[in-house]
């Protein structure tokens, strides 16, 4: 992990906090050619009723139209989360050549935690791996955003608890 990978996480971190201000699940990504950021993007499914509106394909598709290709092949994809098949795919075939991520995702990522696609030789391209940058940043924004969302869940059910005993009174 070097300080250029840190730089960089941040500027993911920025994104995902522009996710969570929209309600959105905070995951964050930055593409980087040659020490510059070309491409930052966050995730918008909810917004965009998409489920592939993910951050890390969202950030792929601009850079793709930024540079006029497909190929990525010397870029270096910075995100929040360990990215899951989807993207893990994504990046592949995008010729992605280093992804660097902060929080692991024992349920779906596919840089190492989960299972590994990113690294697969089956595969005509591979990825360089680094996980765990701001690991501590990158999972604490999540696990409020989670928490914050159970809160709101519980809180609606006892609303709606307290309508319908309400309404039996009333009837």
């Amino acid at each position: 992990m070097s300080t250029e990978d840190i730089k960089f996480m941040k500027a993911a971190l920025e994104e995902a906090e522009k996710a969570g201000q929209l309600g959105e699940v905070p995951i964050g990504a930055v593409l980087v050619l040659d020490g510059e950021i070309i491409a930052r993007a966050h995730n918008l499914r909810e917004t965009e009723q998409s489920a592939t509106a993910h951050a890390e394909l969202m950030v792929i598709e601009e850079a793709c139209k930024k540079l006029g290709t497909w190929r990525l092949e010397d870029t270096v994809l910075y995100v929040t989360l360990e990215p899951c098949p989807m993207c893990s795919g994504a990046i592949i075939l995008s010729r992605v050549k280093r992804v660097v991520y902060g929080a692991s995702d024992p349920k779906a990522g596919c840089a190492g935690t989960f299972m590994n696609l990113l690294t697969d030789e089956r595969f005509n391209h591979q990825s360089e791996v680094c996980a765990g940058v701001l690991e501590q940043e990158c999972g604490n924004i999540l696990t409020a955003f989670f928490k914050e969302l159970r809160k709101r869940k519980k809180e609606m059910k006892q609303k709606n608890k307290q309508l319908d005993k309400d309404a039996t009174i009333n009837s």
